[in-house]
């Protein structure tokens, strides 16, 4: 059975935008080395966020933070040489839009990168499947991606226990990650479940040692 260690990757989304060099700093003060980057097109998200320029300025500041990169964009497949060259380590993708996922998930990894696939709340488990083999992650959103802040929707608590399984029979070792209203409340039980790297913003930026606790981080 795969047994990948546990990363917690807070989401500056959920930190302070005018200060997003010292959001990072309280990461790495907390002894953790992943950053999530949720990047928004207003498109396939009614939201905007950051562009490869924000990944450029803070993967100088700290390279030796691991920024972990999430295309919620319609065509994602445009922008991967973009945030590559900005300094993105792993980079994930939709399932659900319209364009060539597998072409666009070689060419991450032809970039030197980490690749990863995400799939919505609403998205079946079997959708993601075609690509398992292929990535390094797999990101379960358990909320409807878009703004930070949501409540946890406990669908995705299945879609762990799914895909934790898929990945012991195919006898794979991709990672699995959870984002969405993650909680010290709910961050074990996502952990009980499969989930191996947790992405939380605001419970991170407001309520850091009770979720690390939670997670024995």
């Amino acid at each position: 059975m795969v047994k990948n260690s546990i990363e917690i990757a807070p989401s500056i989304l959920g930190g302070d935008h005018a200060a997003l060099g010292e959001a990072v700093a309280q990461i790495k003060a907390a002894g953790l080395t992943w950053v999530h980057v949720d990047v928004m097109d207003g498109h396939f998200v009614p939201n905007l966020s950051f562009g490869p320029g924000v990944v450029k300025a803070l993967k100088a500041r700290y390279p030796e933070m691991f920024f972990d990169v999430h295309l919620m964009l319609d065509n994602p497949h445009l922008y991967i040489d973009a945030f590559a060259k900005a300094g993105a380590d792993l980079i994930s993708i939709h399932v659900e839009p319209d364009y060539p996922i597998a072409s666009t998930l070689d060419e991450i990894h032809l970039a030197g990168k980490k690749s990863g696939i995400v799939f919505n709340p609403m998205t079946p488990v079997g959708d993601v499947a075609p690509y398992l083999p292929r990535v390094d992650l797999v990101l379960v959103m358990s909320v409807q991606p878009g703004f930070g802040g949501q409540s946890f929707n406990p669908v995705a608590l299945e879609k762990l226990s799914a895909l934790s399984a898929m990945r012991a029979e195919m006898k794979l070792n991709f990672r699995i990650e959870i984002d969405g209203g993650i909680t010290a409340k709910n961050v074990g039980e996502c952990i009980a479940r499969g989930a191996d790297t947790i992405v939380a913003g605001t419970e991170f930026f407001k309520n850091e040692k009770a979720l690390l606790e939670a997670a024995k981080v």
